[in-house]
């Protein structure tokens, strides 16, 4: 039984052998949430012989209190709200939008950065299989689920090589399937699962995109 990946590429490796059904799949797609689930989703996608392009989430960070999220936006246009933030504090159209329009300049610049001009795959009426390299809370795997709801992705996979036990129920109830390969009842963080765990950089983003692209050429 695995306790420990030796770095993201061998993670990748064994969660490519827990989504084995879907290689070979015309339908399927691999998103990868940047930076550190990139290195895992290339070598997933890889083995898949899928496509592979990148989904970016910037949190909406209430003004004044960064930490407390109002919500998400994430790749393809779509925007996630916490209701409970919203609607307890009276949080105004106008100051999540502002909060809204900001964060999308980020976005934009990441997507542009990591994707060197190639246009975003269409999602729609697709199997999606979304990568981190790990899941503890699951809170930004949640907002991505929602946004590619509204994006009207056919099926949604989340995949990660180790998850948190608790984190991981709540996933199954979330998305329409869940793999992990280590699904620790005591997490504490993510690094602690690989041995060699440095922090991806953008640089490695655009390479293994760029590979990725090579291998694969599809239509957006």
């Amino acid at each position: 039984m695995k306790t420990q990946f030796f770095n993201r590429t061998e993670a990748g490796q064994f969660l490519a052998e827990n989504l084995s059904s879907y290689a070979d799949r015309e339908d399927v797609i691999v998103l990868a949430l940047p930076r550190g689930g990139v290195p895992v989703a290339a070598e997933v996608a890889k083995r898949l012989n899928a496509p592979l392009d990148v989904f970016v989430v910037r949190k909406l960070g209430l003004p004044g209190h960064p930490e407390l999220a109002m919500g998400a936006i994430a790749s393809g246009g779509a925007r996630v709200f916490n209701g409970e933030v919203v609607n307890a504090l009276r949080i105004p159209d106008e100051v999540i939008d502002a909060v809204s329009a900001e964060e999308l300049i980020e976005l934009q610049r990441r997507e542009k950065a990591y994707r060197a001009g190639r246009p975003p795959l269409e999602l729609e009426g697709k199997t999606v299989i979304v990568v981190d390299d790990g899941v503890a809370t699951g809170s930004t795997m949640l907002a991505v689920i929602s946004a590619l709801r509204q994006l009207n992705a056919a099926r949604i996979v989340v995949a990660a090589p180790v998850a948190a036990a608790s984190t991981y129920s709540e996933m199954q109830r979330a998305a329409d399937e869940v793999a992990a390969v280590i699904l620790p009842e005591n997490f504490y963080a993510v690094g602690l699962w690989y041995k060699d765990f440095p922090q991806t950089s953008d640089d490695e983003v655009r390479d293994l995109l760029a590979q990725a692209a090579r291998r694969q050429p599809v239509e957006a």
